[in-house]
This record gives C-alpha cells, structure tokens and sequence, in this order.
C-alpha cells in the first residue's frame, strides 16, 4: 500500500485553511479586515495562517 505523504499533509492543510477562513468570516472583524485576512490566507496559505493565528481577529463565539 503506497500512501504519499504529501498528499495526506497538502490535505490536512487545506482543511486547516478552510477552517481558518470559517473562522475568520464568522469573528466581528470589520468587512474590510476580514476580506484582507481570508486573500492573505488563501494566496500565502502557510504564512497567512500562521499570522492569522497569533495576530488575526477573534471568533464572534469568545
């Protein structure tokens, strides 16, 4: 059974990312910031979500 582990972490990636970008549509960011933070997400995935999660707005749940 030959199972690549590229594909297997690209995969937990992107779901990482989409849950990030849930996240961020559903924090009290203004429009604007939220639109800034999900294009920072999705065109540097690593980068943009490693900020996201030290400096990025917070969920409208906490």
């Amino acid at each position: 059974m030959d199972i690549q582990v590229t594909g297997i972490l690209g995969l937990l990636w992107l779901l990482v990312v989409i849950w990030a970008v849930i996240q961020v549509a559903q924090s009290s960011a203004s429009g604007t910031a939220k639109l800034v933070w999900i294009l920072l997400m999705l065109f540097l995935p690593v980068l943009g979500v490693i900020i996201w999660f030290l400096l990025g707005p917070k969920s409208a749940k906490s």
